[in-house]
């Protein structure tokens, strides 16, 4: 216990020091006081040993620094990255009808909800879900049905061939059906 008081102690009496010498560095209170963070946590891990140095404030400081030159360091190969490679190419919103599909399936019971997705998104078959849900076959299969007959009307489906299933081989039947 008395590691954690002389710790807490020293934690006190350095913290406002160290975190002005990290903004001298950084110019940006923020990220000085996440070094900080990160020196304590550090430091904290080491106390038996650092506590028995005779100036423990000057191995913060150190370490504060290195570590805000390691963040100038990453930052620098980051943009020079950058640089070289240019911005990602931007990521595509989701479509109209995978928010349609997210909607409605937030608006049906949470077993159905799981049920649906590990099936028809996750790709598990029904014996599969049975064993995560820790329930009987057709529990998950009652589910399913149930899931499939509350979203059919909050779903329209917008199909270019008219068919209104969605199919465009235009077979009614669901070759997922369990």
């Amino acid at each position: 216990m008395a590691d954690a008081d002389t710790f807490a102690e020293f934690y006190r009496d350095t913290y406002r020091g160290l975190v002005a010498q990290l903004v001298a560095y950084t110019g940006d209170l923020g990220e000085a006081q996440d070094v900080a963070q990160e020196v304590y946590v550090r430091a904290w891990s080491r106390w038996r040993r650092i506590s028995a140095y005779d100036d423990p404030r000057a191995w913060i400081g150190r370490v504060g620094h290195n570590l805000v030159i390691s963040r100038w360091r990453r930052a620098r190969t980051a943009l020079a990255g950058w640089t070289r490679h240019g911005p990602p190419a931007p990521v595509p919103g989701p479509d109209p009808a995978t928010l349609d599909l997210v909607a409605a399936l937030r608006r049906l019971p949470e077993p159905q909800r799981r049920a649906l997705v590990l099936y028809h998104l996750g790709g598990f078959a029904v014996a599969e879900i049975a064993r995560m849900e820790g329930a009987p076959e057709n529990t998950v299969k009652a589910r399913l049905a149930r899931g499939r007959q509350a979203l059919a009307p909050m779903l329209t489906v917008a199909d270019p061939t008219g068919d209104p299933t969605g199919d465009p081989t235009g077979d009614p039947q669901d070759v997922r059906q369990p």
